[in-house]
């Protein structure tokens, strides 16, 4: 089988969950043979033509075929313009390449493409995955609701429309894609995955005082701004620790010796060591889609805190975690003191449960087979169709 890999970018050339998704999801259609057409672009100084990260074995299925990104300065707007002349770009290459059996869009990089399919284009079946619909989900500031009104929601609704299949993640992922009108049949639902390797044999044991942290750059609808507020609140109240990974402006950091920022880390080897010496994930997001940052620290036996949308329902429960059902203060207050007064053996517990979720639906090793059977099924239905 061979397919077209549309992304805009893929980890570590480019930075970001979808980019993480799409690294991944390479690598393990090579690893079992299925020819891949990668289409990206690099936002790095590392030399893209190295491809470092794949073994020779998984290159040998990979034709990397690199464009550059346009850039169209910072005027409101300029994201959703970027993107379609990427996808432009994308489309006139993949052109001179188009003998696949299923072109596998990431974001908006098939826009083109599916726009000279609506005209008549005839070409293999495109599956899109927006991942999270983000836009579709609650904003977190007037600024961001008119942002998604006025410039994502069309184009995302347009992607949605003329794909022949949508990928979804599950949970209130694929509700809100019906909510939209997408047909069901249209709906193709594969969870996100992790790697074997992330995977601890046992957790750590409950920290005293008890390990949070917040693993992410600053970004509004990340809930920063509510967590900050929950964390001055309850400093001077309970003994605990809360860490950050990622790059967080000084001015958005609390002082206190009680709250450690890290910074950015982006070896693997090391993220995984700093994530298993704690005790709690905390991911109070306005919106989602399934954040690879619960599954590593889900995978490295921590119990976590989450706000209740995008899949994040399909990775968290109480089993494992709180799930908030709004990302305010009160709620991340509430969650945050209920993990302080668990007792030792009950965090271990979530913590555990963590492990056994991830060892039983999220290894790439299993979802890399859901995908390519669901790529050909969805291949062979089409060419019957045409027939």
């Amino acid at each position: 089988m061979k397919i077209a890999l549309l992304t805009d970018g893929i980890f570590p050339y480019v930075i970001g969950g979808m980019q993480k998704h799409s690294f991944l999801l390479a690598k393990y259609l090579a690893k079992n043979e299925v020819s891949v057409d990668l289409y990206h672009f690099n936002d790095s100084a590392l030399d893209i033509t190295k491809l470092e990260l794949f073994s020779d074995q998984e290159k040998k299925f990979i034709k990397s075929i690199v464009l550059s990104f346009p850039k169209k300065g910072n005027l409101p707007g300029h994201y959703i313009r970027e993107s379609y002349e990427y996808s432009i770009r994308v489309f006139n290459e993949f052109m001179k390449n188009a003998e696949v059996d299923f072109i596998y869009a990431k974001g908006f990089s098939g826009w083109k493409l599916m726009d000279e399919k609506r005209k008549g284009l005839s070409c293999a079946p495109v599956g899109v995955n927006l991942h999270g619909l983000e836009m579709f989900q609650v904003a977190p500031t007037f600024k961001s609701k008119i942002e998604q009104l006025l410039l994502l929601k069309n184009p995302a609704l347009f992607n949605l429309t003329h794909a022949n299949y949508v990928f979804s993640y599950g949970g209130k992922i694929t509700d809100l894609m019906l909510k939209l009108g997408v047909d069901s049949k249209k709906i193709i639902e594969i969870p996100a995955g992790i790697e074997e390797n992330w995977v601890v044999d046992e957790p750590s044991k409950s920290s005293t005082p008890l390990k949070f942290v917040f693993v992410g750059r600053y970004e509004r609808r990340k809930g920063i701004e509510e967590l900050n507020s929950a964390l001055t609140s309850l400093i001077n109240k309970h003994n605990f620790e809360f860490h950050f990974i990622g790059t967080i402006p000084v001015k958005k950091q609390v002082v206190s010796p009680k709250i450690i920022y890290h910074g950015s880390i982006v070896e693997t080897e090391k993220m995984k060591l700093l994530l298993s010496s704690f005790d709690v994930l905390v991911c109070p997001s306005h919106s989602e889609g399934m954040p690879n940052v619960i599954l590593e620290g889900m995978a490295s036996g921590l119990a976590i805190i989450a706000t209740e949308v995008g899949a994040i329902p399909v990775m968290v429960s109480e089993t494992n975690g709180i799930l908030l059902k709004a990302p305010d203060f009160e709620n991340i207050i509430s969650a945050i003191e209920r993990m302080i007064a668990l007792p030792e053996e009950e965090i271990v517990q979530l913590k555990k449960h963590s492990i056994q979720k991830v060892k039983e639906k999220f290894l790439w090793t299993e979802i890399v087979k859901q995908t390519i059977l669901k790529l050909e099924q969805s291949s062979v239905k089409s060419k019957s169709s045409l027939n």
